[in-house]
């Protein structure tokens, strides 16, 4: 549906957006995960033909954004960061509108606009000032538009940003609701949001794609590993015989003192693989040097400890290639060519510095000014 190619954004010096590529398919959720300033919503405006790219390609079902902009933006739905929405209007009025905007047949309007209207739960205040309305009916109008015209794709731009709990949490229904119909694009640096809503991810950072996967598959591929988690009472000896018998199994296993405990009372880690399910050996184990459990759990690598690990060894990439950079810039400075350019333009400026001083003695002569023109 949408095929992303090489994509590159520059202001000036700064690379905004750089080289990126990807697809997106039909029926699923995506999330643009990416901290603040990594380049999210320059691709998102990219994407939707708002703004122009330094160089890339961007094909939405089959037409290029750039060469055929109002055949590829029929089919998209666009909800920016700040909805565009006019505070005057009633939402009913404001559907309206975009709806002619839109160029949608006078016979679909009234369908589209109650069909969105519904969908997006806003029907029962279609007739109130939208400057009247909470930010979270601001933005179930401002998909509602996106809504209209039938988009196979609908892009959002962080559309739970400035919302309560209760706010958010309708919002991501609403998004779930879409992807019945819409193949939708959401874009966001909250972790917990993108794993609520998505099936698919892609993550960004200083204007690179540096993962595009399912959550668990990047946390398989990344990790590959669970930790099984215990707390544990018991004479210290007897732990450690315990753990030694479980140290076959186990990628690592760490264990320190619980201080907020009682004493004698232990916290281990145990890293197993992601298929290994060792709690009732580990059980029985403990039990049978005759420690008490007094907590066990298995945790699973989320979203946020893949994002973390990716976006601080990008980072970590990324002032590399600055010093680097810097580095190469400094040696070219100093190199025979620059020093002998620099020094013809010092001559240069002198030159041009004693005519303009033989100049300046010139016009010393009269002491009076003479205009350019008379």
């Amino acid at each position: 549906m949408i095929e992303v190619k090489n994509l590159t954004k520059r202001y000036g010096d700064n690379l905004a957006v750089n080289n990126v590529s990807f697809t997106v398919e039909k029926g699923k959720i995506y999330g643009f995960l990416g901290p603040n300033g990594a380049g999210k919503s320059t691709t998102m405006n990219i994407i939707t033909g708002c703004l122009a790219a330094t160089s890339g390609t961007v094909i939405i079902n089959g037409h290029d954004i750039f060469e055929e902009p109002v055949e590829a933006k029929k089919c998209i739905g666009y909800l920016p960061e700040q909805p565009p929405l006019y505070m005057e209007m009633t939402p009913r009025e404001y559907l309206t509108f975009v709806a002619q905007a839109k160029g949608i047949p006078h016979s679909e309007r009234a369908y589209q606009i109650n069909y969105a209207m519904e969908k997006t739960q806003i029907t029962g205040v279609q007739n109130r000032l939208i400057k009247n309305l909470s930010k979270g009916y601001k933005q179930r109008v401002g998909i509602a538009q996106a809504m209209l015209g039938a988009p196979e794709i609908i892009i959002l731009d962080e559309p739970t940003v400035g919302l309560d709990p209760i706010q958010i949490i309708e919002i991501r229904d609403l998004i779930r609701g879409l992807a019945e119909d819409h193949t939708v694009i959401l874009s966001s640096h909250i972790l917990s949001e993108v794993s609520a809503v998505c099936n698919y991810v892609m993550i960004i950072a200083h204007g690179r794609l540096i993962a595009s996967d399912t959550i668990e598959n990047l946390s398989t591929y990344l990790v590959g590993s669970n930790i099984l988690h215990m707390t544990v009472r018991g004479d210290l000896n007897r732990i450690r015989m315990a753990i030694n018998t479980l140290a076959p199994m186990a990628k690592t296993i760490r264990y320190e003192e619980n201080t907020e405990e009682t004493a004698d009372t232990y916290d281990i880690d145990i890293e197993i693989a992601r298929d290994e399910d060792i709690r009732e050996t580990a059980f029985t184990t403990f039990v049978g040097e005759h420690c008490v459990i007094l907590k066990m759990f298995t945790e699973a690598i989320g979203l946020e400890d893949v994002f973390l690990k990716l976006t601080t060894e990008d980072d970590e990439d990324y002032r590399e290639e600055q010093e680097e950079a810097a580095f190469l810039e400094k040696e070219n400075a100093f190199a025979p060519d620059a020093l002998s350019d620099a020094d013809s333009d010092d001559d240069d400026e002198d030159y041009d510095d004693a005519d303009d001083a033989d100049d300046d003695e010139d016009d010393g002569d009269d002491g009076d000014y003479t205009p350019m023109f008379s």
